[in-house]
């Protein structure tokens, strides 16, 4: 996701502000090879579907013809520009609940006109919605969503202008963020959210939580608040989500970094730290949380350590609201988008990772132990290896493990500095790593690549070198595409891939060659930017976008951000939702009976949805037949 914060600049382009990467470097050019490897501008792979043999990156005609045949049960609908929701014919949509709403009756609707009391913020559904999962638990619905971050200006009172002017303040902005858990319950017109619910939650910067896994204990994860390393308070900036076999809920912390500053402009860092602040982005001044203004615990010339402790996945028990929370170190420190978990055919438990800055890398874990219904799970998030994706052009592909004997580093910094680590095997740089979907009728998964504009014109934060390359063919890369890989045995933890490209946003109607956009994109369709994932129970892949929509230049003819649904089998893509101007759509899952999907619409504009200040949500999508829905 792109955290819109209070610089209102995208996260990267903070990062790039104050910490620059280098000049323009001298790339070797692949992007002819690959397009003419890969066929994207004469036909879409379509591998696992016997319309084209894998690794052949060709669709043959009669299958590209039979496009638009696909098992969609809607008709696509056009791309909007106004300030609401559409859905297709048939279906219908209504809210399910949003920022500020009460999830117990002590705690006041949030009052957006001046920012609120800090007394209940709480106790109240954060902003920002972003990943969400749904859970059954002995009769009872529930939802886990993520409150990526805060807008300043609408949360502290407008003499302030966005600028935290006490502790207060500052705990304000921390209790609107982090994790919702609420229970939902079938009304007469759909879901509702069941208030005072004992499942009813929030963790916010401020929860206790639990450090497990190879970077616990060590040195560069303790505090003098915490001088055994294994226990931190909060997570932050959190993005994607996953969840486990075992029914627990995983949130992602991704754009961390900006949380931190320092009141001493010249402290001095050890040079191990030093590094990690440059790859990561730790900045001196912040990104105007002002956190460490006010909290000697995000004042890097005070805690140095203190943003080690951020930048995990973290482990919530939603059925109960009284857990710990558990941040895995053994699935690395990265910018986590989500974490997508599958287990092999012997029950080891896989988790794909993506690193959402420009030049990042994907990433996978493979349990040691193996996972069985009922049995102890202690160990299955930690005890493992991580690995780091290797995309050669001809199609295949590699999982390079991240080991002491390979990136000479001991476990807890590969941990710890996982992008160092990364680097330091020649993993393929990407085009920001967002969302990863697993297919639950097929062994494949796909990674969204969302855009990079300095794609073949500068390397990534770590100086490694990002020419176009076979995932990745196209400089200055402002529409994005979506890989696709099916590991070899179909066994999620084999070494060895065979990879594609399932689509190349683009757009057909303003741009030339590459940039047209694969042979599934069309004037019907057009979309940059795809960021979140889900794959349905048919295989059937939906596709969130969070990108431009000044409907301009060569983004003309896309309108708003959307959510369109792909048919792996024949290659088709439709538009399906589309969101209120100014705003992502981000986060979906459905209810147990499948007829009711759920999707986040986050930072809308145009006062949407009720013409007042603009408020993150929570919509319910069902069919008017009330048909499953995916």
């Amino acid at each position: 996701m792109t955290t819109k914060h209070p610089a209102h600049l995208s996260a990267d382009d903070w990062d790039e502000l104050h910490f620059p990467r280098p000049e323009e470097n001298d790339f070797d050019r692949v992007v002819e090879r690959a397009l003419s490897r890969r066929g994207f501008l004469s036909g879409l792979v379509a591998f696992g579907s016997g319309a084209a043999v894998m690794g052949s990156g060709l669709m043959t005609s009669s299958s590209a013809q039979a496009m638009g045949a696909g098992r969609f049960p809607f008709a696509p609908i056009a791309a909007q520009t106004d300030g609401t929701v559409h859905v297709p014919e048939g279906y219908r949509w209504k809210l399910l609940g949003g920022w500020g709403d009460a999830l117990f009756s002590d705690a006041a609707g949030y009052d957006v006109t001046d920012g609120g009391p800090l007394d209940g913020s709480d106790r109240i559904f954060g902003e920002n919605t972003d990943g969400m999962e749904s859970f059954a638990f002995e009769g009872h619905q529930l939802i886990a969503v993520n409150h990526e971050y805060v807008n300043l200006d609408i949360n502290l009172p407008a003499a302030q202008e966005g600028k935290p002017a006490s502790a207060d303040d500052v705990r304000k902005l921390q209790n609107l963020q982090g994790v919702t858990v609420f229970e939902i319950a079938q009304g007469e017109d759909g879901f509702e959210v069941v208030v005072d619910s004992p499942f009813n939650r929030r963790i916010d910067h401020n929860t206790p939580m639990k450090i497990v896994g190879p970077a616990a204990g060590h040195d560069l994860m303790k505090t003098e608040a915490d001088p055994t390393g294994t226990e931190s308070l909060g997570t932050f900036n959190n993005c994607g989500s996953g969840k486990t076999p075992w029914g627990t809920y995983l949130t992602c912390e991704e754009n961390f970094n900006g949380y931190f500053g320092s009141t001493d402009e010249a402290a001095s860092y050890d040079d191990k730290v030093k590094a990690g602040y440059d790859r990561y982005g730790v900045p001196v001044e912040g990104w105007g949380y002002d956190y460490h203004k006010w909290d000697a615990r995000f004042d890097t010339s005070k805690t140095p350590n203190e943003p080690h402790r951020a930048g995990w996945v973290v482990e919530i028990d939603p059925t109960n609201p009284e857990s710990t929370p558990v941040k895995h170190t053994g699935l690395g420190r990265i910018k986590h988008e989500n974490a997508e978990v599958v287990l092999n055919p012997e029950g080891k438990v896989v988790v794909y990772m993506g690193d959402d800055e420009r030049g990042e890398y994907l990433y996978r874990f493979v349990s040691t132990g193996t996972y069985f219904p009922g049995a102890s799970t202690e160990g299955l998030l930690d005890d493992g290896t991580l690995f780091a994706a290797k995309f050669n052009d001809d199609g295949t592909g590699e999982w390079l493990a991240l080991t002491p004997e390979t990136t000479g580093m001991e476990p807890a910094e590969i941990a710890i500095f996982t992008r160092m680590a990364a680097s330091a095997v020649g993993a393929t740089t990407m085009d920001r790593p967002e969302w990863v979907a697993s297919s639950p009728v097929t062994a494949e998964a796909y990674c969204a690549l969302t855009n990079n504009k300095n794609r073949g014109k500068k390397p990534n934060a770590g100086g490694d070198d990002t020419a176009a390359n076979g995932p990745n063919p196209r400089d200055a890369n402002n529409f994005g595409q979506i890989v696709r890989w099916r590991p070899h045995g179909e066994d999620a933890a084999a070494d060895g891939f065979d990879w594609d490209l399932y689509v190349m946003a683009g757009n057909p109607d303003t741009q030339e060659g590459a940039y047209k956009g694969s042979e599934n994109v069309t004037s019907g369709n057009l979309f940059n930017s795809p960021d979140g994932m889900a794959i349905d129970s048919a295989g059937l892949v939906w596709i969130q976008t969070d990108g431009d929509d000044s409907n301009e230049g060569e983004f003309a003819g896309m309108g708003n951000n959307q959510m369109l649904v792909g048919d792996p089998v024949t290659g088709e893509i439709a538009r399906f939702l589309t969101g209120p101007k100014g705003s992502e759509v981000t986060g979906l899952c459905w209810s147990i009976d499948r007829r009711t999907m759920f999707v986040g619409i986050q930072h809308p504009g145009s006062g949407w949805p009720d013409g007042g200040t603009p408020r993150s949500a929570i919509i319910q999508v069902r069919r008017e037949d009330d048909a499953p829905v995916g």
